[in-house]
């Protein structure tokens, strides 16, 4: 396996720091990745190796706000000063043009995990179209009358402090109840996976964690908040799976997930289903029984090939 990093330049001229996980010859299938809140694209590198020895290669970018995209330690955990869910969006759907550019007749596949999860619901809305298939894992349902009061709360913080000012306040209301069913925990994270390796791991990455900004909270509730309103724009016929632990707080231990299954089938998607995994917790690709979660994506990407 080979990894390659590059980067490409957004709408706005914003330099976004991408990764490429390939192999000889043309791959089956291409996997595009949008990984979650507070952490990089690097960290799929097990998963990455795991699918191209499976003739999938794999793409991913860190968003702004996050990982190497990001040099000056005052942008992180910030997208951008207006609109900064759509600019991301949009910056997941440039990464697609460099894919099909380098593999124009190679099926595509998005795998969004988490914060990911929530922006590839919004790009299969935009740009369904360019897909082969969407996998989410570790997401959510629409956050409801909780997110309105904590997108009002964001919105104040943000006038209050400066949309770049850190917001350990809207930190610790999205954050802090995460970890409770896991009581007595040995860190502030066990919430992410029953591995207390990768959990350590995750701690000690100096490109993970931290306290995001009031402009993040705002822009990201502001998207979520929005999360169901255009899905009659997703092709029909795309392909939609979710996989998650039934003991993931962000899908509140699968009614979340099932939420959106059936939201997706009330707006006429052919082919929606999903997979839960016993035990496991928030981040399913670095959870003790990965090796099972990692056939499993495999095996739903090649039955729609």
């Amino acid at each position: 396996m080979e990894t390659n990093t590059f980067y490409f330049h957004s709408h706005d001229g914003k330099r976004i720091f991408a990764r490429k996980w390939f192999a000889d010859g043309e791959p089956k299938a291409i996997l595009q990745i949008a990984h979650g809140m507070a952490e990089h694209i690097g960290r799929y590198e097990d998963f990455a190796y795991f699918l191209v020895q499976q003739g999938i290669y794999v793409y991913g970018n860190d968003h702004r706000g996050h990982g190497h995209t990001e040099e000056l330690d005052e942008d992180r955990g910030y997208y951008a000063d207006e609109n900064g869910y759509e600019t991301v969006v949009a910056d997941m759907k440039l990464l697609t043009d460099v894919i099909k550019d380098d593999y124009p007749a190679v099926p595509v596949f998005m795998l969004g995990h988490s914060m990911g999860s929530f922006l590839a619901r919004g790009y299969i809305q935009q740009y369904g179209e360019q897909l082969d298939g969407t996998i989410f894992t570790g997401t959510g349902s629409h956050p409801g009358l909780v997110g309105k009061i904590g997108h009002y709360l964001a919105a104040r913080e943000a006038r209050k402090l400066g949309r770049r000012a850190p917001s350990p306040r809207m930190n610790s209301l999205t954050f802090g109840s995460y970890n409770k069913a896991f009581s007595p925990t040995r860190t502030e994270f066990d919430w992410l996976t029953r591995d207390e390796k990768e959990v350590d791991t995750y701690i000690t990455d100096p490109l993970c964690g931290g306290v995001f900004t009031a402009g993040f909270f705002e822009d990201f509730l502001k998207g979520l908040l929005s999360l169901y309103e255009e899905d009659a724009r997703i092709p029909k016929d795309l392909p939609v799976t979710f996989f998650s632990g039934d003991k993931d707080p962000v899908g509140k231990n699968t009614k979340g997930v099932l939420q959106n299954y059936r939201q997706l089938e009330s707006v006429g998607l052919e082919d929606v289903s999903y997979k839960f995994y016993p035990g496991a917790r928030h981040e399913i690709l670095n959870e003790t029984n990965k090796a099972e979660v990692y056939q499993d994506i495999a095996e739903w990407i090649e039955k729609r090939l």
